[in-house]
């Protein structure tokens, strides 16, 4: 697999962000905490040289708890300031404000010693595409003040919001970055929806993410879709199907077999009875980005 989405408007984008960084004294990065190292834009790394930077580890809640441990405890050797956080609901929001504030003291008090008060901080908001950065605003700021979405490139340009009179915010649209040197990096991506779902092999796809779970998440593809369903149809029961739990050994399969066991579960069919393998992919990828699965993260920080 191939992967690599790099539309027009993200090179516009980052000219953007290149000439607003002048105005900027803080960059704050939200990565999804599920892939932390795989959402960050080296040319973020370039961009912010010289400034104070807070990294947010959105999505947490989708993640797994340990890792998220492991993964703040990894950037904040790298000497970055670190936070937790849902934006969705709120989880670790409210702590940002005093986080900025011990960032940003050494300017803050740079200011008043050359008698500028009552300037406020202002940050700008980087990451990558579908990574929760206007949702966080919102959340931040307590209301509706950008566009969102669940699917990459609802922000579209630069907007300028005032939280309070001590901080602004510039929010920026998603930008991946030319090449993904490693694809591992850019099938991450893909899995939780980073790039644009209609250029993307979703049943291959599918079929990483299930071997990547039987490796390291044992278990949870069995108790998601070994649920009865009802009778079999008369073909399932011609295959030798059966709707009450399967046996370990049986859910003991290759990747492919898994997914077809899942299609057969979940009524993946299409005309004529044939197996529908891109729509049990897409239930798989679904469920994965919803967090129906459970709390996945899809690498760790001794890769």
């Amino acid at each position: 697999m191939n992967f690599q989405w790099y539309p027009g408007h993200m090179t516009k984008a980052k000219r953007m962000m290149q000439e607003n960084i002048k105005l900027i004294d803080l960059i704050i990065e939200l990565v999804d905490a599920r892939i932390p190292l795989s959402s960050r834009n080296p040319d973020i790394d370039e961009l912010s040289k010289n400034k104070f930077r807070i990294l947010l580890l959105n999505k947490a809640d989708l993640a797994d708890a340990r890792q998220n441990k492991a993964w703040t405890d990894y950037f904040k050797q790298q000497g970055f300031q670190v936070v937790e956080i849902n934006s969705k609901n709120g989880t670790g929001v409210k702590s940002i404000q005093s986080v900025v504030q011990e960032t940003c003291k050494e300017k803050i008090e740079r200011d008043r010693k050359r008698g500028i008060v009552n300037r406020p901080i202002r940050a700008m908001v980087v990451g990558i595409p579908n990574v929760g950065k206007s949702t966080f605003i919102n959340s931040f700021a307590g209301k509706s003040c950008t566009k969102t979405g669940n699917k990459p490139g609802v922000t579209k340009g630069k907007q300028w919001i005032r939280l309070n009179k001590g901080l602004e915010l510039l929010d920026t649209p998603g930008i991946l970055w030319p090449k993904f040197e490693d694809q591992a990096v850019g099938m991450r991506l893909a899995m939780i929806g980073s790039m644009n779902d209609e250029i993307l092999p979703m049943e291959e796809l599918a079929l990483e993410l299930i071997r990547f779970l039987q490796e390291n998440y044992s278990g949870l593809l069995e108790e998601r879709y070994r649920e009865e369903t009802g009778q079999p149809s008369e073909k399932e029961a011609g295959e030798g199907f059966r709707t009450e739990k399967t046996t370990e050994e049986e859910w003991q399969e290759d990747a492919l077999g898994m997914l077809k066991r899942i299609g057969r579960n979940r009524r993946c069919y299409a005309k004529g009875e044939t197996l529908d393998l891109g729509r049990a992919a897409g239930i798989v990828i679904d469920d994965f980005r919803s967090g129906k699965l459970g709390r996945i993260t899809l690498e760790f920080p001794h890769e």
